[in-house]
């Protein structure tokens, strides 16, 4: 397994349960916040990387701390981005 892969999974679990922490109302609970941090971290790290952007040199074989960065900023955004959907999407259908 790809090691900048295992970095946007893991930023993208810490993302997804920041945002449930400050979002109460989206919060899924701790285990969900992380599963779908975890699917929106591997979300956002593929979506960097077909902009370009943080896939260039940990294709190369190379990690140096800007893609070790832009992983984690991926990761997390991408994690915290899905939680954000996914709660908002759950409190509208609870409304219903």
């Amino acid at each position: 397994m790809d090691l900048g892969l295992i970095i946007q999974l893991i930023s993208g679990a810490v993302g997804g349960n920041v945002a449930g922490s400050l979002m109460k109302n989206a919060s899924l609970g701790t285990a969900l916040n992380s599963v779908v941090g975890i699917l929106g971290g591997g979300l956002g790290g593929q979506l960097l990387g077909m902009l370009g952007m943080g896939g260039a040199a940990a294709a190369g074989g190379g990690m140096d701390i800007a893609t070790i960065i832009t992983q984690v900023a991926g990761g997390g955004i991408g994690g915290g981005v899905l939680l954000a959907i996914v709660g908002l999407i759950k409190g509208a259908m609870a409304k219903q």
